[in-house]
């Protein structure tokens, strides 16, 4: 039987790399006494794959990972023995049961939805209006953005009008009660055309002129897409709670 769990990521537990995170579910599918299964062989290990690894210092609320089970309890009686193990920084929201053809979450991933603001005690460099035309400039008005992407082992030119779905600009409320500019983007996620929210958000800082800062931005995932009939589906929308 195949199950989708759906978890967030935040506070401190932003910082703890990817490779970590499996480690932490692996000891989590024991504490919670899920029956989960193993591969065979000689060094047996549990069968389980993550979506899309998120980047250190990145919070999410979508989340997703895969596993084969012999047997389950319901959504709900899962979900409770698997929070009972979690850390904070960690809480799983979603437990649903697959079809028996579903694909994994990893080989379907196309797309993921981003927030991207300042965090406190950092100032935007100017304002949500004036960041709004300069979004107009870079994006919204061009019929191509070309950014050139630096991998290991060498340079890619990309169109980002192709793999930036959606780019806006938004209000935000600091802690303060201040609005504040903040960005959303849906960009392209995957295997192939893995597009970092962060690249597109400097590119439009240095179209307008303006330092790229890394430390003052806070980026958060809000979901995971598949692309399915020319649109796209949260992955956490393609299985069903068990009763």
């Amino acid at each position: 039987m195949k199950i989708r769990i759906r978890f967030r990521k935040y506070g401190v537990m932003k910082f703890i790399g990817h490779l970590d995170i499996m480690r932490y579910f692996q000891k989590a599918m024991r504490r919670a006494e899920i029956d989960i299964c193993y591969s065979e062989g000689f060094s047996p290990h549990q069968i389980m794959s993550f979506a899309a690894p998120l980047g250190v210092g990145i919070t999410s609320d979508g989340e997703y990972l895969d596993i084969e089970v012999h047997s389950t309890r319901s959504s709900e009686e899962s979900l409770r023995a698997l929070n009972e193990t979690m850390v904070e920084g960690v809480e799983c929201s979603e437990y649903v049961k697959l079809p028996d053809n579903a694909k994994t979450a990893m080989s379907i991933v196309a797309a993921a939805d981003y927030d991207l603001y300042f965090k406190e005690g950092y100032e935007p460099p100017v304002s949500l209006e004036t960041f709004g035309q300069g979004l107009l400039d870079f994006f919204v008005t061009p019929k191509e953005v070309l950014v050139t992407k630096q991998t290991k082992k060498s340079e890619k030119v990309m169109d980002l009008k192709q793999l930036v779905y959606e780019f806006g600009v938004e209000e935000r409320k600091s802690e303060d009660g201040a609005v504040v500019p903040s960005f959303y983007l849906m960009v392209s996620t995957g295997s192939t055309d893995n597009v970092k929210p962060e690249m597109v958000v400097e590119a439009l800082f240095g179209s307008m002129g303006l330092s790229y800062e890394p430390n003052a931005i806070q980026i958060h995932r809000r979901d995971v897409y598949a692309a399915v009939n020319g649109g796209y589906v949260s992955l956490g929308s393609m299985g069903t709670p068990i009763g």
